[in-house]
């Protein structure tokens, strides 16, 4: 059967699967204009799930057909065909333990390939269906090959005016540029990235993902083509397009393999173009459950405990990136129920949950977190979650609506538990009234958690003794553990994140303090000697147990 004639019975079966005879022609078209796989395309565009492209190429072919997992720790077979070819023709020629040699590929219909790769290995192993991203990714990792990659497009015009802001409108919506954005979102959904960077220096294009915590670069699109993936990007996020010297802020829905992401993008001018910034936030990556988060000993015991309490305040601290939403919505998950009410001030809203009233500020509008306070006090909720406590009237009203029988919960950029209490007298919040309204204050950070398949036990060094002594309760001889680097992990010795905290009840003895003013350091004290357990104890613990190394906990809490 001839490449075409081939392409022609897998779109049948495509279209008795599902797939529309519209979005069939569609990708055909877009196959012309790009040059680029029938199996790609219906992947980028979201329009099958992936493991349907393959298991249909497998039906038509009668051959194998490989799943992600098996390409993810895919031994690549050793071969003179540059990885260049390798990645335009979509095919990866992998090595199992038996010792069998096969060609996992996107269109193994392909006879051209199959004829160019028996020229140069002098045969051509068996062929197996692949599906398409997971291949991509596998090409990327044993071979460094670059799949985001512009074809037939037209470069953006350097200079400015209207035509220019015309020509990016109709670049943006060309099919190269539009299959290349989706890529760089796909991509970083599949590695787990929690943001997408693109930021212009100079005649260059950097591209990162922020992955557990920590930023990757990976290979970018040509820098030629920035302000038309600019363009699309704003033109997903409904921004002004042609505006460039002022921050944007918006908001979009995108679908990876079957499921909608929600993507937060923000623009800002350099001087070397606009950097653009995209927050990826997918509910089911990221579990709305204390005991996934990390949430473990006494910290997240009375914390969980103190959900329970009818009225007050719940403040979770940390800095920008430490996970401080994600623990209030899953106090909103876990209290979410038909006998409460509950609404949100949020800036922005992050996760839309079922059965939550959440309002996003707009202070462009007049909406800001005091003036949305005083309406949803009106509306009876049982609980309320502000996003954050940025100053002394939000704060007043906070403490109000906790004093009149609300729970409530919020946020505050504080390093400490203990220094939430100092930050709030320095906001202008009565001392009387922190002891009375606030239940409890909880700081936390994000450490990266240890790869299971790759983790090695280790002794202690001299030095970490002293810090393990300082955890309490670790045993006579305690390990640690160490970051090895496996293709699970992508090399990095980690694969996900886990909370640390540290809990500081208002009790009598808090109390007593903060109504006598005393400084951050005798607070801490007085806690800890009152049975606060401190962040890093709570991280040194988690290092025993072979959840995280010493050196991330210490990372962290440097200034902790």
């Amino acid at each position: 059967m001839d490449y075409e004639t081939a392409l022609r019975r897998y779109g049948e079966l495509l279209c008795t699967r599902g797939l529309s005879e519209q979005n069939w022609r569609r990708v055909l078209r877009l196959r012309e204009q790009t040059g680029q796989r029938i199996s790609v395309l219906l992947s980028r565009l979201d329009l099958l799930a992936e493991e349907l492209i393959a298991a249909t190429w497998g039906e038509l072919l009668d051959i194998p057909v490989l799943e992600a997992e098996e390409l993810s720790t895919a031994t690549p077979m050793e071969t003179t065909v540059s990885a260049k070819f390798l990645c335009h023709a979509g095919v990866l020629p992998m090595e199992r333990d038996t010792g069998e040699n096969f060609l996992a590929m996107v269109e193994p219909a392909d006879e051209a390939v199959l004829r160019a790769l028996a020229l140069a290995c002098g045969s051509v192993p068996q062929c197996a269906a692949a599906p398409p991203g997971a291949l991509l990714d596998a090409l990327e990792r044993c071979h460094g090959g670059s799949t985001l990659t512009l074809t037939k497009a037209e470069q953006a015009p350097a200079k400015e005016g209207p035509e220019e802001i015309a020509h990016l409108l109709q670049l943006a919506q060309e099919a190269p540029v539009v299959l290349t954005v989706n890529q760089i979102i796909q991509h970083a959904v599949r590695a787990r990235a929690s943001d997408i960077h693109l930021e212009p220096f100079g005649n260059q294009l950097a591209l990162r993902y922020r992955v557990d915590g920590l930023l990757r670069e990976v290979e970018p699109p040509s820098a030629h083509y920035t302000a038309a993936i600019v363009s699309r990007i704003k033109i997903m996020a409904r921004l002004n397009i042609a505006e460039r010297r002022l921050p944007q802020d918006g908001r979009t829905h995108f679908r990876v393999a079957g499921r909608k992401i929600d993507l937060r993008i923000s623009t800002i001018p350099t001087s070397h173009g606009e950097s653009v910034v995209l927050r990826i936030l997918d509910k089911q990556h990221v579990p709305l459950d204390f005991m996934a988060l990390g949430f473990t000993g006494n910290s997240g015991s009375d914390f969980l405990e103190a959900l329970q309490r009818p009225h007050g305040i719940l403040l979770v601290t940390g800095p920008t990136g430490s996970g401080k939403s994600t623990t209030l919505y899953a106090a909103l998950q876990r209290l979410n129920t038909p006998e409460r009410k509950i609404l949100t001030v949020e800036d922005p809203v992050e996760y839309q949950l079922d059965g939550l009233n959440q309002i996003q500020v707009q202070p462009a509008i007049g909406l800001s977190f005091a003036n949305a306070l005083r309406s949803i006090v009106r509306q009876d909720p049982d609980i309320i979650m502000i996003g954050e406590m940025r100053d002394l009237e939000t704060a007043s009203i906070a403490v109000q609506s906790a004093l009149t029988g609300h729970l409530v919960f919020s946020t505050l950029h504080t390093s400490d538990a203990p220094g939430t209490i100092t930050r709030l007298l320095d906001m202008g919040v009565n001392d009387y009234l922190i002891g009375s309204s606030v239940l409890g204050i909880l700081a936390q950070r994000l450490v990266r958690v240890l790869c299971p398949e790759c983790r090695k036990p280790r002794r202690p060094r001299p030095g970490e003794r002293k810090e393990l002594e300082s955890a309490g309760g670790i045993g006579v001889e305690p390990l640690l553990y160490a970051a090895v680097g496996c293709a699970t992990c992508e090399q990095s010795g980690y694969r996900g994140r886990t909370v640390i905290c540290e809990y500081l009840p208002m009790n009598d003895l808090i109390r007593s303090l903060v109504l006598e003013h005393y400084d951050e350091t005798k607070l801490r004290r007085a806690a800890q000697e009152n049975g606060m357990r401190p962040m890093r104890t709570h991280g040194i613990r988690k290092a025993s147990q072979g959840i995280t190394t010493l050196d991330e906990v210490l990372r962290v809490t440097r200034h902790g």
